[in-house]
């Protein structure tokens, strides 16, 4: 019997209490309830980054362009079939169409 209250003592020694995990659970879970916005948040600014740094790019590429054929082009398509940019470089991450409005790339 003796053994018995030994091993009983050790395993109510080593085990979690359900407060413990509560309090552990609880937690966790304001822990997630506070970084989930800012990631949101931070996703939205890396989608406009990332819209900025593909304008800048196909500026670049409306410059070659014109180097080129001593004209800028009337539309984000004549640096699609000229080889310029890809298809889908004419789409923002975020959803915005970029076109052409005055020899400059715009985001609309």
């Amino acid at each position: 019997m003796n053994r018995m209250n030994r091993l009983k003592n050790k395993l109510n020694k080593e085990a979690f209490t359900l407060i413990e995990m509560l309090l552990v659970l609880l937690i966790i879970s304001l822990l997630l309830i506070l970084i989930i916005p800012n990631i949101a948040k931070q996703s939205s600014h890396i989608q406009n980054t990332g819209c900025d740094a593909q304008l800048k790019m196909i500026d670049s590429q409306i410059e070659a362009y014109s180097l080129k054929f001593n004209k800028k082009p009337n539309s984000i398509d004549d640096l699609i079939t000229e080889g310029y940019i890809k298809e889908n470089q004419k789409q923002c991450k975020s959803g915005a169409t970029i076109t052409i409005n005055n020899g400059e790339a715009v985001a609309n």
